[in-house]
C-alpha cells in the first residue's frame, strides 16, 4: 500500500504541495515494487533471483493489518472445479512455498488437508475430482457414510459427498510474507517503509518520488497494492477493482477437546453454503468465514470492527455445522477485504499508457496461495517478454462483477 498520489495520470508532474524546498535525492534500480503483500514480495523474490537491483517499498510494512495479505491464516487448496490453470498454479505455488519456508525454522505451513463438501450431484465437485486426477493431485473421495464416520463433529445436513485434498492445508499468512521479506533483504533486495507521494504516467517519465524526498528511478515499476490499486490509478482501475469488506470469526473450542484440531478436523469448505474455515491451529480457535462478497469499502476508512449481524450469522452457522460449538465463545474477529475483479481472475498487466508500469492484483479472495506463481509469471513477462494469459489482461476487467472464479 502507498500513500495518496499527487499529480494525475495524464501529466508528468512529480512532487507535492508545500514541500518544494525539500532536497530531492535520486536512486535508481532495475525494478521498484510498491506493495509488500504476497504478490509484491514474491515478484521481488523472482526479480532478485534474476540478479535485478530491486527496491521493495510499503507504507505500513509487509502484510500489515490493513492489507489483504494480513491476518493469521490462508487456505492453500488445489480444487478449482474444471479450471486447470489455477489448479496447476496452486501446485506450483505449494512447492515454492514449502521450499522457501523450509529455511525459516518455524512451521508456517500446516498440512491439515482440505475437505470439500457438497450435495448430491454437485457439478463443481465432480469437475474438481476430474481436474485433480488430471493434474496428479492426491485426494480421497468420501461418501456420506465415510464423512459421518470420519467427522462426527460436523453437521452434514444436505451433504452427500466430499473430496479430501490430503496434501493441501493452511499458510500462516502474515508470518509467511514477513519471512519472505526477511529473505529478500538477505538476498540483497532493498526494503523500506515509505510513503509514495507521487506517481506518473507516460513512457517518458522516469520515476516516482517519496515523502522523504527521494526520487526513485527504475527500468520498471510494479504496483502490487491490492485494494489500493483503484485509488492509486482511478482513471484506469477505479471502476475495475472492487474492494469488499470481509468478516472473519474464531470460535473457542471446549477445554481439552481435540475434535476441532488437526488431524481430527481438516480445513473445510461447504460448496453450497459458501462458508469455509480452518481447524483450531495454534490454539486460536475454529476459524469461519463466508466467501460471498461483502459491501464495497474504502480500505483507508472502513471500520475494522465486525458487525453484530455478521456475528449472529456466524453463530447460527456454527450451530448448524458444528453443533458441539453452538455455545462456544467468539474469541477473536477480523475485518479484512478482498480486492475483486469482475470475473475473479487476477489482474497482471501493463499500464495502458506507460509500458514501464505493471499492475498485479485482483486477488479476489483466492489469491494468497498463488503468490509464487504470480511472481514467477510476472517476472517472466517483465524480463523475458513471455507470452501472456488472456484472462489476466486489463482489457478483460469489466465494470460489472460477474464472478466466475472461486
Amino acid at each position: 500500500m502507498v500513500g495518496p498520489l499527487v499529480g494525475n495520470q495524464k501529466g508528468c508532474r512529480v512532487g507535492w504541495p508545500g514541500n518544494a524546498g525539500i532536497r530531492v535525492t535520486i536512486k535508481s534500480y532495475d525494478a521498484v515494487v510498491v506493495g509488500a503483500g504476497v504478490f509484491g514480495c514474491w515478484t521481488a523474490w523472482y526479480l532478485a533471483q534474476r540478479k535485478q537491483r530491486v527496491l521493495l517499498v510499503d507504507a505500513y510494512g509487509p502484510a500489515n493489518s490493513r492489507a489483504s495479505s494480513g491476518g493469521e491464516s490462508r487456505i492453500i487448496r488445489m480444487g478449482y472445479g474444471a479450471d486447470e490453470l489455477y489448479t496447476r498454479w496452486s501446485q506450483r505455488s505449494l512447492t515454492q512455498w514449502r521450499e522457501v519456508l523450509e529455511t525459516v525454522g518455524a512451521p508456517l505451513f500446516h498440512a491439515t488437508g482440505v475437505l470439500w463438501l457438497a450435495g448430491e450431484g454437485d457439478q463443481r465437485i465432480q469437475q474438481t475430482r476430474t481436474t485433480l486426477k488430471l493434474c496428479g493431485v492426491p485426494f480421497e473421495s468420501l461418501n456420506r457414510r465415510d464423512l459421518e464416520r470420519t467427522y462426527p463433529q460436523m453437521g452434514l445436513d444436505g451433504i452427500a459427498c466430499g473430496i479430501l485434498e490430503t496434501t493441501s492445508g493452511v499458510l500462516l499468512a502474515r508470518r509467511c510474507v514477513a519471512a519472505i521479506v526477511r529473505q529478500l533483504v538477505d538476498m540483497g533486495v532493498e526494503y523500506r517503509v515509505a510513503r509514495v507521494e507521487a506517481s506518473f504516467t507516460g513512457s517518458g517519465v522516469p520515476g516516482i518520488t517519496t515523502h522523504s524526498g527521494e526520487r526513485l528511478v527504475a527500468e520498471q515499476f510494479v504496483f502490487a497494492c491490492g485494494a489500493w490499486l483503484a485509488k492509486l490509478f482511478p482513471e484506469v482501475l477505479g471502476d475495475r477493482i472492487f474492494p469488499t469488506r470481509q468478516e472473519v470469526f474464531f470460535f473457542g473450542v471446549p477445554a481439552g477437546d481435540s475434535r476441532y484440531a488437526p488431524p481430527a478436523l481438516p480445513t473445510w469448505l461447504f460448496q453450497e453454503d459458501q462458508y469455509y474455515g480452518m481447524p483450531d491451529l495454534e490454539n486460536r480457535g475454529l476459524k469461519v468465514a463466508v466467501d460471498s462478497h461483502g459491501e464495497r469499502v474504502d480500505p483507508d476508512t472502513q471500520s475494522r470492527i465486525v458487525s453484530q449481524q455478521s456475528a449472529k450469522n456466524a453463530r447460527a452457522y456454527i450451530a448448524r455445522r458444528f453443533p458441539g460449538l453452538q455455545h462456544a465463545p467468539i474469541v477473536e474477529t477480523r475485518v479484512c477485504q478482498y480486492e475483486n475483479t469482475s470475473s475473479g481472475d487476477f489482474l497482471i498487466d501493463q499500464h495502458p499508457q506507460a509500458q514501464k508500469v505493471w499492475f498485479v492484483g485482483g486477488g479476489s479472495g483466492h489469491g494468497f496461495k498463488h503468490g509464487p506463481a504470480v511472481g514467477e509469471y510476472l517476472v517472466a513477462r517483465m524480463l523475458d517478454r513471455a507470452s501472456s494469459e488472456a484472462r489476466f489482461a486489463l482489457a478483460t476487467k469489466n465494470t460489472v462483477q460477474q464472478r466466475a472464479v472461486y
